[in-house]
């Protein structure tokens, strides 16, 4: 005999459970009618402790209205399977109505389970069987409808389901999170969802999280969504969200072209021009995202959207050139209707050149340099509100390669830094650069340490060995010779290296720093050339003394070049024009010395690297052509 709790629930058995979950509606049938075969048992399942606390009782016999665990009638585990056929059958045999409106534990309706599970089937079942529009608009304890479960999880044809039955008004419906069905639509990136409720509700809500719209959340799915939304409503492009940023602020951010251009076609004028609530337009934001395309998209669409400025009075050259942007600075100083905001000033005083500089903060910006390529039409010499030139910034770089870069860079172009007396004038030190040499220096020294000591065990263990009068076998042999002269050239340097390298650390001098590298390197070319020649001696057969030799060389010149690539402190042209310009009695160049010495140093230093780095590699090539 069933008994009920104080709520009036009865605890679903399990071949009920399992009969409504595989949609066998004769099975289900029987059991509630009692009519089931005798295979099928009724026996009653204990129930656990916390199941009787929750109000839950166990009994012997099948009852249409036993619950779950969860409290989910037979609808909504029928719902939640899809299994429309057995929802109408149960429901015209039992004529139970009231349980196609129960809720569960979660305050979902059978409604709700088959829109979650994206059941059209078992939606329209539901739907017609109560033909009541209040079941459309229940919400659960997260306040969504079933629309809104369906529009979450992307199933347009449960969401066509439910809107061609719903009120218009069921479209309007916002959840406890304030988000509408059709912007979950978007962010679930159905189409099909999306086509459903724009084209059946002309008046559907578009309102998403901190006052976004669903065109703000389209512009991150595709342009066929971004097309869809437009078309059906344009203003939305003109609406910004929490932090003022409207739709093609996010497109713009992204750099999409295609999503950019969706916008550009159909929206007014006047969103080019929206600023968000740091004052940034939808030119800044591509500009400062690098994203060059959209920028000439929107000036395309719009040219005066060039002459945009920010808060801070800064056009988009400038947000372009704080972030070292080199295709946007491109195609700006490219574009002869932007030659008025290459030099143009902020609030501040400071040019597009000013931030190029101060940004700068590894070996050389790709966006100065691009910025630069202007030529004449960059005002390489304009102060700003604080008295400082471009060239006055590099002295705030942190970097030694990045105030090399800078200072090299700038005086090749003419920049100039500000009237001061030369007593006044601080020379360039860094920002913990004596430390930097420190910790380099402790990693560095173990290579001239163990170069020193591979040449040394090397010549007390020569190639061929010793004669019983303690003469080396092959000392008559030329490739002999060279191994010794290498190997002494290599012993040699790698201990003024370790010398070098002590003494700067101690001191902190860059001049010794950057010497023991040179030596470092002779001592490490040395002790290679040497292996080289130790081979060729010990070996008869010259195809492959010849190989051994070009894969030395050639390994030796991917090395050079590495290296080229990672210090180059400028382009060529302005390496050189620097390096002549520096010999020129002027006063600037007199200040740049005072102020930068290690600027003329280096790049002295690194352009003879270079050179004789490469003429000895021609040279080589030449010695295996001719051997």
């Amino acid at each position: 005999m069933e008994t009920e709790t104080n709520d009036g629930r009865l605890f679903m058995c399990p071949s009920l459970y399992l009969a409504v979950y595989k949609g066998q509606m004769e099975e289900v049938i029987a059991l509630l009618t009692q009519q089931h075969s005798s295979t099928v048992t009724t026996t009653a399942v204990p129930l656990a402790a916390e199941d009787q606390a929750n109000g839950i009782q166990d009994h012997g016999q099948c009852n249409i209205l036993e619950v779950s665990a969860e409290s989910n009638t037979v609808f909504h585990v029928a719902a939640e399977q899809g299994h429309d056929k057995l929802i109408r059958e149960v429901y015209l045999r039992f004529k139970e109505s009231s349980l196609l409106s129960r809720r569960n534990s979660s305050q979902d309706t059978p409604l709700h389970c088959a829109a979650r599970a994206g059941h059209a089937g078992a939606v329209t079942a539901i739907v017609q069987l109560l033909a009541l529009d209040s079941i459309l608009g229940c919400k659960n304890e997260a306040g969504d409808t079933a629309l809104h479960l369906a529009a979450r999880n992307g199933h347009g044809a449960a969401v066509e389901a439910l809107v061609s039955a719903a009120a218009p008004e069921l479209s309007s419906e916002l959840n406890a999170a304030g988000v509408s069905p059709l912007y979950l639509a978007v962010m679930s990136k159905s189409v099909t969802a999306v086509k459903a409720i724009i084209t059946t509700c002309s008046d559907a809500s578009p309102v998403g999280p901190d006052r976004q719209n669903a065109l703000h959340a389209a512009v991150f799915q595709s342009s066929e969504m971004v097309d869809l939304i437009l078309k059906w409503k344009p203003s939305l492009s003109g609406q910004g969200d929490i932090k003022g940023s409207s739709p093609l602020h996010l497109a713009s951010s992204d750099g999409d072209s295609s999503i950019v251009s969706a916008i550009v076609r159909a929206a007014p004028p006047s969103t080019a021009f929206l600023k968000d609530s740091d004052g940034l337009s939808a030119i800044h934001v591509a500009a400062l995202m690098g994203h060059h395309h959209v920028v000439e998209d929107l000036m395309s669409a719009w040219p005066d959207t060039a002459e945009l400025r920010d808060d801070r009075g800064r056009t988009f050259l400038h947000a372009a050139a704080e972030k070292g942007h080199k295709s946007v600075i491109s195609l700006a100083v490219k574009n002869p209707m932007l030659a008025g905001i290459i030099n143009a000033q902020d609030k501040d005083g400071n040019t597009a050149l000013h931030l190029a500089v101060a940004a700068a903060a590894s070996p050389v910006s790709t966006g100065l340099a691009a910025l630069l390529s202007a030529g004449d039409s960059v005002r390489v010499n304009i102060m700003n509100n604080d008295g400082y030139t471009p060239f006055d910034l590099a002295a705030n770089s942190s970097s030694f390669l990045s105030m090399i870069s800078l200072v090299v860079t700038l005086t090749s172009y003419g920049a100039q830094s500000r009237p001061q007396r030369q007593d006044h004038l601080n020379q360039w030190r860094g920002k913990g650069t004596t430390d930097w040499i420190r910790k380099m220096s402790n990693s560095l020294a173990i290579v001239p340490v163990l170069v020193a000591t591979v040449a040394f065990s090397a010549t007390f263990n020569v190639p061929g060995g010793y004669r019983d009068d303690g003469k080396a076998v092959l000392q008559e042999k030329t490739a002999y010779k060279f191994f010794i002269i290498f190997d002494s050239i290599a012993m040699t340097t790698s201990v003024v290296a370790v010398i070098l390298i002590v003494y700067g650390k101690a001191s902190g001098s860059w001049k010794s720093f950057i010497l023991a590298l040179h030596f470092m390197w002779v001592s490490m070319i040395g002790m290679i050339v040497a292996f080289w020649a130790a081979l060729v001696a010990v070996m008869r057969r010259r195809t492959i003394n010849i190989v051994i030799y070009e894969v030395i060389i050639n390994g030796i010149y991917l090395l050079v070049l590495s290296i080229m690539i990672l210090t180059k402190p400028a382009s060529w042209i302005s390496i050189v024009k620097f390096m002549f310009s520096s010999l020129l009695p002027e006063r600037h160049h007199r200040r740049v010395a005072r102020q930068y010495p290690f600027a003329g140093a280096y790049s002295c230093s690194y352009s003879v690297f270079v050179v004789t780095n490469i003429l000895a590699y021609f040279g080589a090539l030449v010695a295996i052509l001719k051997s």
